[in-house]
């Protein structure tokens, strides 16, 4: 009966493992109408709610923000879109699949 348990943990264990392992994606947008702490703000408070965005980096020099989401959830483009819903334009530059963290 212990073995049969041990086992039913282990099962579940890699099974939850499984799950955990999502498809992370790195976007990143130039966003030319952002020029000061007031707009990285509003581009930070807004793009958090879109679908499956984990983090969120932006650099004021070179206008450029860097999106880390789920890909099984959203896609570049929707993110790019969601910039619109404030009022903002942003240009899509690149994406890369997010390495896996190593725990």
């Amino acid at each position: 009966m212990k073995k049969r348990f041990l086992m039913l943990v282990a099962i579940a264990l890699l099974g939850a493992a499984t799950v955990m392992a999502k498809d992370l994606r790195v976007a990143i947008f130039k966003v030319s109408q952002m020029h000061c702490e007031n707009c990285v703000k509003k581009v930070k408070e807004n793009i958090r709610f879109e679908k499956g965005v984990k983090a969120i980096a932006t650099d004021l020099e070179t206008k450029l923000v860097t999106v880390t989401y789920d890909a099984e959830k959203n896609t570049a483009d929707k993110i790019a879109a969601g910039f619109g819903k404030f009022g903002y334009k942003a240009e899509f530059v690149s994406e890369t699949k997010k390495a896996e963290e190593k725990q």
